[in-house]
């Protein structure tokens, strides 16, 4: 075998396939040595490895050795062959079917023209350069409109110049997968900062004058959720529950709930407040 042909089994498919998925597309070539229409596919898949040289890896699982992989998958036939990117199943096909076919299934696999000029897109960015990243990405998606990196990279650029219309409908376009979550924070973040407006200060002197005002409660979380003092703004939000659950139809639920997003799971502050709501809500 080449050096971009792997044996895989059960104790090392996490590794070198799912997480190396993540920088190389990953092909699993699922068979067995008394399959004939394996020995067929087989070579085929190999030898289209090479002429890639790197473009992907073929990962070979023989499910004889590895009944583990072949249960959690429910395989019920080989050969069977399943490409990865990012994590996650992309495409797939079942049998030993024509090297057309198989092609077809590598261009489906493959980063496209859009999905490189993302990456370099994504290299700039991280550099500073947010100019030539956004013409990068612009290019990606003139290319394929549905390329979501891209997307999600103009999204953050309109969001830095405060173009919260054009971020949001570029975050909605984003499709289910690996980029679905970065788009639903981003959203989340900029739905909190067009919430909050008034003066902290005021806000703080007036609630101590009359800790039972609770729109001024709830107006000072929104000023604090927007300068990004998260805790602070969860503790005001969480106290406006605990004084009145169904103030302004739920409001301060949903406040949190949008923070939540914003952070994302297994924030600290997100399992923390996460405990308390559910103490007020469901004591």
């Amino acid at each position: 075998m080449s050096e971009w042909v792997i044996d895989v089994g059960d104790q090392d498919f996490e590794a070198q396939v799912i997480e190396r998925s993540r920088q190389t597309p990953v092909v699993v070539d699922f068979w067995a040595p008394w399959c004939g229409p394996c020995r067929t596919l087989g070579p085929l898949l190999e030898r289209l490895t090479d002429e890639h040289a790197g473009a992907f890896v073929l990962a070979k699982v023989n499910i004889d050795d590895n009944p583990g992989l072949s249960q959690a998958l429910n395989i019920q036939s080989i050969p069977l062959v399943i490409g990865f990117r990012d994590g996650r199943i992309v495409s797939e096909f079942l049998g030993a079917v024509p090297e057309t076919a198989v092609r077809e299934f590598l261009a489906k696999l493959l980063p496209s023209d859009a999905d490189r000029l993302a990456d370099s897109a994504d290299e700039l960015f991280e550099a500073g350069k947010h100019d030539e990243a956004e013409v990068a990405w612009q290019r990606a998606v003139q290319l394929d409109p549905r390329c979501d990196r891209a997307l999600l990279g103009l999204a953050r650029i309109a969001a830095e110049r405060r173009q919260d219309g054009e971020a949001l409908e570029l975050s909605e376009r984003i499709a289910p997968g690996p980029h679905r979550q970065a788009a639903d924070r981003l959203a989340a973040e900029i739905r909190i900062r067009q919430s909050g407006t008034g003066d902290e200060q005021s806000l703080r002197a007036k609630l101590a004058a009359d800790p039972d005002d609770l729109q001024t409660r709830f107006l000072l979380g929104q000023v604090l959720a927007a300068a990004s003092k998260h805790a602070e703004a969860l503790e005001q939000y969480l106290e406006v529950l605990r004084r009145d659950r169904t103030f302004q139809d739920g409001a301060a639920r949903k406040a949190m709930l949008t923070i939540f997003d914003a952070l994302g799971a297994g924030h600290p502050d997100v399992d923390h407040y996460r405990s308390e709501l559910a103490k007020v809500l469901f004591s």
